[in-house]
């Protein structure tokens, strides 16, 4: 297919719009295919790089993808990609990826670029294989698009990044297939961890309390932000690249305060920080699982350094999976630092509507690992 691609613009706002309408319907979940006012916001925004093919001859909006980039993490995300129904099998969807990753890391300012990919069928994935991607994991029940859907994690690296990895010596015996399936499906190292099953602390002054009955939510999205900052100055304490908090839940005591991205579009949510310390919700995670399951959401996430033990120990305690493990993923100094991605879903997952494809099935084999072990009775798993 002969194409001309080229940055967004405004005037191709109204076209943009009917194109992710006629490619997903009513069930895009993300805005900037449909809020001309966030559509604006980004094209516009020097640290978004956003990308059209329009068809040479005739002048067609055929195709868009964008990367969003977190100047402060070094991280980009590829959202929006999009070829018109009538226009793919052309390769239009792989030079849009390629032409945008490419765009986005030639400032030098990105170490990866990331994205989560559809798994109704394998194309998606595919594409961004060939672009360079590597698979990271799996997100069961991650998001409503045309229904409950899985997502696939990849992420692409900045060259030599991968060599600058912090090493990682021990870490929950949970992880176990999740490191296995990493190293496998991509090469990354990660045989070098030894499991550790040292219990996570329930925090700095003892044990955990017992569950807590209900939460409020706070969805003041102002409100929520600035006392996001004033509880957590340090960026340290608040690392959750591409995520701001919109809502806090907390429990009648005001014993924690748990700032989560709410998206009940996606049917999503983001536990980007815990106040005083991220191990003080884990006794609540029941409660904090129905109240964000009557928002909208019956997907939750997490985002925990590998290096943290005590912290990941805590939340596998409390029936959140290993789903992916991110290498790499925040520089401090010259180190870069690997990260792992724990869900929840209070639906039950259906791996039939599920196409996987190679470079993803050993993650998908984990991940049943590992909440068979979460979820099933011992002797059953024995079984």
């Amino acid at each position: 297919m002969t194409a001309a691609i080229a940055p967004a613009a405004l005037q191709d706002i109204a076209e943009l719009r009917q194109l992710y309408f006629d490619v997903y319907g009513h069930g895009y979940p993300v805005p900037l295919g449909s809020d001309p006012a966030v559509m604006r916001r980004l094209i516009t925004d020097p640290h978004t790089h956003w990308l059209t093919a329009r068809l040479l001859g005739t002048g067609e909006l055929t195709g868009s993808a964008v990367v969003q980039t977190d100047p402060g993490s070094r991280i980009g995300k590829l959202v929006g990609l999009a070829v018109h129904p009538d226009r793919r099998r052309g390769g239009l969807a792989g030079q849009l990826t390629g032409a945008v990753c490419d765009t986005a890391f030639a400032a030098g300012r990105l170490d990866s670029v990331y994205a989560t990919v559809r798994m109704v069928t394998e194309g998606p994935q595919q594409v961004v294989v060939r672009n360079g991607f590597r698979p990271l994991g799996l997100l069961p029940n991650a998001a409503e698009v045309a229904g409950c859907e899985s997502l696939g994690l990849f992420a692409r690296f900045a060259d030599g990044v991968l060599a600058h990895r912090e090493r990682v010596s021990r870490a929950p015996a949970a992880l176990g297939p999740l490191l296995a399936a990493a190293e496998t499906s991509t090469g990354v190292p990660h045989g070098s961890v030894l499991p550790s099953d040292t219990p996570g602390p329930a925090g700095p002054d003892g044990p955990a309390q017992p569950p807590t009955a209900e939460l409020e939510v706070v969805s003041a999205p102002g409100f929520v932000r600035r006392r996001f900052l004033e509880l957590f100055p340090d960026p340290a304490g608040r690392y959750y690249p591409l995520h701001a908090p919109n809502a806090v839940l907390v429990p009648p005591d005001g014993a924690f305060e748990a700032y989560v991205d709410l998206d009940p579009v996606a049917g999503s949510c983001a536990l980007i920080a815990v106040h005083p310390y991220p191990a003080a919700v884990t006794h609540a995670l029941e409660p904090l699982m129905a109240t964000v399951s009557r928002s909208g959401a019956d997907y939750v996430e997490t985002l925990l350094p590998l290096s943290d033990t005590a912290s990941l120990t805590a939340f596998l305690d409390q029936g959140f999976v290993p789903s992916a493990v991110y290498p790499a993923m925040r520089r401090i100094g010259e180190t870069l630092h690997d990260y792992v991605v724990l869900s929840r879903t209070s639906r039950q997952i259906d791996f039939r509507t599920i196409a996987v494809s190679g470079p993803l099935r050993p993650y998908a084999n984990a991940y049943l690992t590992a909440w068979a072990a979460t979820y099933l009775p011992r002797h059953e798993v024995a079984l």
